[in-house]
């Protein structure tokens, strides 16, 4: 956990200072601060062009009753593009444009999916597979799909306090 870190918060920002530094050198320093603010304004609409279509897919599958997956792995993906693009720098630019990118969304998303364990409120485990779907770790299937239908009957439901209760 330390090397990741340590990446994002010193090694990448001495990184960009350089290029600046580089990049300031050859063009001025007005220009370089110009061309930086220049590729913000032009990512972050990228980055709204771009998630406002994403978004638009999502529905589209929510409608017919699909999980919109791949969309919202590129929606976080749009996301860190569009933080990438504010932070000042030419290095975290280029990042950014290869994440919107979509055969480049695809690559990470699938990565992503075979790494990312979420833990439920109810403590279950599920595992996202590059497959798509979720299922628990101990759910044996054997590639058959199991289907079933949940109901809460009155002895389930929480029961509401009345007025005299709550004092």
């Amino acid at each position: 956990m330390f090397f990741p870190l340590l990446l994002i918060f010193v090694v990448v920002p001495l990184l960009e200072i350089w290029v600046l530094i580089q990049v300031g050198q050859v063009i001025g320093g007005l220009n370089t601060i110009a061309l930086l603010v220049i590729t913000a304004i032009i990512g972050a609409a990228l980055v709204k062009r771009q998630g406002i279509k994403t978004l638009q897919q999502a529905q589209l599958r929510m409608a017919r009753g699909e999980m919109p997956g791949r969309e919202m792995a590129s929606g976080v993906l749009i996301f860190v593009a569009g933080l990438m693009f504010v932070t000042p720098g030419f290095l975290t630019d280029v990042v950014a444009i290869l994440l919107l990118l979509p055969p480049v969304q695809l690559a990470v998303g699938l990565w992503l999916m075979k790494h990312i364990q979420v833990r439920g409120a109810t403590g279950a485990q599920f595992h996202f597979h590059a497959g798509g779907g979720n299922r628990s770790p101990d759910q044996n299937t054997n590639g058959r799909t199991f289907d079933g239908d949940f109901e809460r009957s009155e002895q389930d439901a929480p029961r509401q306090l009345s007025d005299d209760e709550k004092k």
